[in-house]
């Protein structure tokens, strides 16, 4: 009896610190003034969802979601809540049980349209009955044909930036984060996993139950279907994978817990429990995406030999720098991903040593001085800080944001010292949880927390407010490129290489060897490399690209590495290698060869790749 009242005061005590948080994240809610956003039509200062409850049907044979998505708000006095909707068809709304007016507002082609619903000034919930349409831009509905076992249709979603407004009608900003719940019915065959707690096998009647307890902005909100296994490799991390890939998988990202315990002990507890990891078909537009508890991958990344997994620790790093502490608004993209380029250098470095850390910095590097070539015309796009007003926000997704924003933070790294650095960081993230920051207050808090508690000096409104790399940039070598360079040299004036002298290279290695060839080299030196290391034939999709980007730009032609090349546009999803190669075609004046490769390539690939490579070939 004793035992049960103290368990009953124990439960009651409880539930009044549940109730309390509660009411404290509430009050939160209500004294958060939110800035004003270019990229949704929400006014969060009237009216602010804070809750999702999310009940939806996913039929693949209409390849069409419906149901209901249901929101708790926090109205301070408003007569109407704007939410964000694209190419939804709303079939009802209610408010407080009842039903309301609601207007769907004039369509812009990158933002949607404005949902306006009548609410009372007591209003705290609202639902809204909606089905998806042909045009949803966030949803890939795949074939079975389109996935690695070829035997069962597939589905995902990719919210980043602006798009999970086009799968479920919301407040479509960043610095809105909601909790959410989810009930959603799938085919019996199918399993069905989401950003948040997921099950480890499928169920009997292909019903799911899902739940976030953590808030998250609407971008990190995903779903993906299909007939995939779960394989565990500790308590808290995972992969899933369709079955004939998962062995591969789990092998390959066999490190996720040692990257796991990697970055807390940089930075600071993982604060999302689980994370599990799971590669998608080969259509799935990035290399990665960061969604809370279950980050996507692309299959890119299986080389079979680690190579490729920075990937997973820079997804791994957006728990921190991206999902914990969120970019405000798309204008300051750079808070998300150049720290988070910083955050996944430093757990390799701490995992695989400094040799390796160096190399993918400096392949950065590289990367950054050919984005600032390919914007020598807008100057202003290669600021940190970003004006993307009247912009679709994905034109801010380059290596600005990523190289130029790491470079800046690992120039202060050399300027403040590693120790220093950490535990600013460190001091950052804790602040910040689970909240959002904008450049401006980042700015704030380094000066209060860094530069002028340790009187140091540093050149903060170069690096952001102005075009270009300041001349106090680190400068950042590595000695295994130099003698990557030294034989490629060696090769170009003598025509001969010496094979065993590669056969400890990297990928990285023959990323940089390929990606460096001079002007000059003769079509019959690219025929003598293809035979010796059989590039053409690589199965490392990285090495792959690179070297068909060259293939292309040098005008290395035949049968085979024509085949290959349009082979790989065909069944490669990943915008970045995709773009790189149709880049290539177009500088070359091959643009007939490219949309003849493209007709046929382009339903392969998700409304992110479709969009930038139509407008890149001026469809």
């Amino acid at each position: 009896m004793k035992n049960l009242f103290i368990l009953a005061i124990t439960c009651m005590a409880t539930l009044t610190s549940c109730n309390k948080s509660q009411e404290m994240d509430k009050e939160k809610t209500n004294a958060k003034t939110y800035m004003e956003e270019f990229h949704s039509y929400a006014q969060p200062n009237d009216a602010v969802i804070t809750h999702l409850d999310l009940d939806i049907d996913v039929n693949f044979d209409t390849q069409v979601i419906s149901g209901t998505a249901t929101y708790d708000v926090v109205n301070n006095g408003a007569t109407a809540i704007i939410l964000d909707a694209k190419y939804l068809e709303i079939i009802a709304v209610k408010a407080d049980g009842k039903e309301t007016r609601f207007q769907l507002g004039t369509m812009d082609e990158s933002l949607g349209q404005p949902l306006r619903i009548e609410i009372k000034e007591s209003t705290n919930k609202i639902a809204i009955t909606y089905r998806t349409t042909a045009q949803t831009e966030a949803l890939q509905w795949l074939t079975a044909q389109q996935t690695a076992d070829k035997t069962n249709p597939f589905l995902f979603t990719q919210g980043q930036a602006i798009l999970t407004r086009t799968w479920i009608p919301i407040q479509d900003s960043p610095q809105i984060r909601i909790t959410y719940e989810a009930k959603v019915q799938v085919p019996s065959n199918l399993m069905a996993v989401m950003s948040a707690e997921n099950p480890k096998e499928k169920t009997a009647d292909g019903i799911y139950h899902f739940k976030m307890v953590q808030p998250i902005p609407a971008y990190l909100i995903a779903l993906a279907i299909g007939d995939i296994e779960y394989k565990a490799i500790s308590d808290r991390t995972g992969v899933y994978a369709e079955k004939s890939m998962l062995d591969k998988v789990h092998t390959e990202f066999s490190d996720m817990e040692k990257m796991v315990v990697t970055a807390e002990n940089l930075y600071g507890a993982y604060d999302w429990e689980q994370f599990d990891v799971i590669v998608l078909p080969p259509s799935f537009p990035f290399g990665g995406m960061e969604n809370p508890r279950l980050t996507f991958a692309t299959p890119t990344v299986i080389a079979g030999d680690k190579s490729l997994t920075s990937l997973v620790a820079h997804e791994l790093a957006h728990s921190w720098s991206g999902n914990l502490v969120t970019n405000a608004t798309w204008n300051d993209f750079w808070l998300n991903e150049g720290f988070t380029v910083y955050f996944e250098i430093r757990i390799m470095e701490a995992l695989y040593g400094k040799k390796r850390a160096d190399m993918l910095a400096l392949i950065g590097r590289q990367d950054l001085e050919d984005e600032l070539e390919s914007l020598k015309d807008s100057p202003n796009d290669t600021k940190l800080k970003l004006d993307l007003k009247g912009r679709n926000p994905d034109e801010g997704m380059n290596s600005i944001a990523y190289d130029k924003g790491y470079l800046f933070l690992r120039t202060l790294e050399e300027k403040v010292g590693r120790e220093q650095m950490d535990g600013f960081l460190k001091s950052y993230f804790k602040k910040n949880a689970f909240s959002t920051t904008n450049t401006e207050d980042f700015i704030t808090y380094l000066n209060t927390n860094l530069l002028e508690k340790n009187n140091i000096t540093f050149n903060t409104e170069e690096w952001i407010y102005q075009p270009g790399v300041p001349d106090n940039a680190a400068i950042i070598e590595s000695d295994a490129f130099t003698r990557v360079e030294k034989v490629l040299q060696a090769f170009v004036e003598t025509n001969t290489i010496d094979a065993s002298i590669t056969t400890t290279w990297t990928p990285q290695e023959w990323v940089h060897f390929v990606r460096n060839f001079p002007e000059d080299i003769t079509l019959e030196q690219l025929q003598q490399l293809d035979d010796t290391f059989y590039f053409t034939d690589s199965t490392n999709s990285y090495i792959s690209m690179v070297w068909y980007e060259q293939s292309i730009i040098k005008g290395y032609h035949g049968n085979k590495v024509d085949s290959k090349i349009s082979e790989f546009l065909n069944t490669v999803g990943r915008r970045w290698y995709v773009t790189t190669l149709f880049k290539a075609f177009k500088k070359t004046d091959r643009i007939e060869e490219a949309l003849t490769i493209y007709k046929t390539a382009r339903p392969n690939y998700h409304s992110v790749t479709s969009n930038t490579i139509d407008e890149l070939l001026g469809l």
